[in-house]
């Protein structure tokens, strides 16, 4: 696990400079907050502000971007009046915050731009309970955010804006069924307040004051979560890490509070973290959010060792009111979600394979480069569906081989498109009569492999008959694409649970 979060290739140095970017926007927020007289509260609340800008924020296009950090406030300033309004009204409140919770997950059906809003007005409302917001700090606290939603937005749209000089990465959206209950944004949204009213009456039962951890445990497993396996790995991740991170609370924060530039040190290291291993390892990304939270109550004045027990309990009740939601409310099965990417990397290998193979043959304005990178998108969220069924503590060992299998498969194909991209962009590269034949066969697999009522393997592999040696590097690619192909029927046309040799 240590070795995936640091030692995990970083091309063009993306997450290095994502975390080290963060660091300046975040600190240099803090900073104008105390240079213009503001509270540690309203500094905080700044700071959090800020994180949430550049962490969550993540349109395809610097203009997206830009428009989507200009809506935080619009969406959060009100949901921060409510939760101070209803401060000392605790059945309004809770009732309150469980809509918020609610809408924050049905946003996400609004592509980034929904989810970023929606993680900004829950934790609009979080935050309230945090810092004991009332209407008579709104005024402070109003302007102590928008202050530092400046000051970051400088630094990642003026004095450090490195996506302008790449490519604009490809969105895919997530599959959305139908309508009402058939949509997956619909199912996670009454998921995610079930599991939150089961972990705030929880959560109050262990405290009075910090029962909102829970509430923020719950919707933090649910965040960039779409099926059961999913939610039910991330909840077992984040109790890791905050196992981890309380353990490391104890080592740093508790003796080492008092004193505040370690404290700002060791703050800034924690937000690094956050930031750098947050696309590789939930588990230390949440190591690091505990460690900073566990620094900011001491810099608060409220921090002991019980405090830490505390959010380790709530954080379990968190993760509990999840696992309950998602396994016993409007389930989205992992097997659905999965099957959902996989047809779609699919049909993604037969557009790049069309494309390239009208590159080949003369055409100009096929491009079949916008395709790879899809579907090397589509292929992340395929790796990210299939985790749970490839994690380490997963007894169904059928399964487990089943996702690895198609996983590789998946690759092989992956990387026999890349392959054929690059012969294609040759402008010396001939169009051999035998590409539209071999491209055909691949058509014919595709359709094969996501056609309903799922047709046997012998179906498919009579589309693909084998091939002798080829020397043309472009009839070697889909040679080596149709054999990848073929193999996947067996996983993807057995039952989930049978051996993955039967169907052999």
């Amino acid at each position: 696990m240590l070795k995936r979060a640091f030692v995990a290739p970083d091309p063009g140095r993306i997450r290095l400079r994502f975390a080290s970017r963060a660091v300046l926007g975040i600190g240099f927020a803090v900073a104008l907050c105390g240079a213009a007289g503001h509270s540690l509260v309203a500094a905080v609340a700044g700071g959090l502000a800020a994180l949430l800008a550049l962490f969550t924020v993540t349109d395809a296009t610097v203009r997206g971007q830009a428009a989507t950090t200009a809506l935080l406030p619009v969406v959060g300033f009100p949901v921060l009046a409510l939760a101070a309004v209803l401060h000392d009204l605790p059945v309004a409140r809770d009732l309150a915050f469980l809509a918020v919770v609610g809408a924050g997950v049905y946003a996400r059906r609004w592509g980034p731009r929904g989810h970023s809003l929606g993680v900004f007005a829950f934790m609009s409302y979080f935050s309230a309970q945090f810092l004991h917001t009332v209407p008579g700090r709104l005024p402070e606290l109003y302007a102590a955010v928008l202050l530092s939603l400046a000051a970051s937005s400088v630094v990642r749209f003026g004095v450090w804006c490195y996506e302008r000089r790449l490519a604009a990465p490809v969105a895919v959206a997530p599959p959305t069924g139908g309508a009402g209950l058939g949509r997956i944004t619909t199912r996670q949204a009454v998921q995610a307040t079930s599991g939150a009213a089961f972990a705030l009456m929880a959560g109050q039962v262990l405290s009075d004051q910090r029962w909102y951890w829970a509430v923020g445990a719950t919707w933090w497993v649910f965040v960039a979560t779409t099926s059961r396996g999913e939610t039910i790995v991330r909840g077992f991740r984040r109790f890791l890490g905050t196992v981890l991170g309380i353990g490391l609370g104890f080592a740093v924060a508790v003796p080492l509070h008092h004193e505040p530039v370690v404290a700002a040190l060791v703050v800034a290291l924690s937000v690094f973290g956050i930031f750098y291993t947050a696309a590789v390892s939930y588990t230390w990304m949440m190591l690091a959010v505990t460690v900073m939270a566990s620094m900011l109550y001491g810099l608060l004045g409220v921090l002991d060792t019980d405090l830490l027990v505390l959010r380790v309990t709530e954080t379990t009740v968190g993760a509990a009111g999840a696992l309950l939601a998602v396994m016993f409310v409007l389930p989205v099965t992992t097997h659905s979600v999965t099957e959902a990417w996989v047809e779609r990397a699919l049909r993604c290998v037969h557009t790049c394979t069309a494309r390239a193979a009208a590159r080949l043959a003369g055409s100009a304005d096929a491009d079949p480069h916008r395709s790879v990178a899809e579907l090397e998108a589509i292929l992340g969220r395929v790796r990210l569906s299939l985790a749970p069924l490839v994690h380490p503590l997963n007894p169904l060992r059928a399964r487990k081989r089943r996702a690895r299998h198609v996983l590789a498969l998946l690759d092989d194909c992956a990387r026999e498109v890349r392959g054929l991209a690059f012969v294609a962009a040759d402008p010396e590269a001939s169009h051999d009569a035998r590409l539209a034949a071999a491209c055909w066969r691949v058509e014919s697999a595709v359709e094969a492999l996501t056609a309903p009522g799922r047709p046997a393997r012998t179906t498919v592999a009579a589309a693909l008959p084998a091939h002798p040696s080829v020397t043309e590097p472009a009839l070697a690619h889909l040679h080596g694409l149709e054999r990848a192909l073929a193999e996947l029927a067996a996983p993807l046309h057995s039952p989930p649970r049978a051996p993955l040799g039967a169907t052999a």
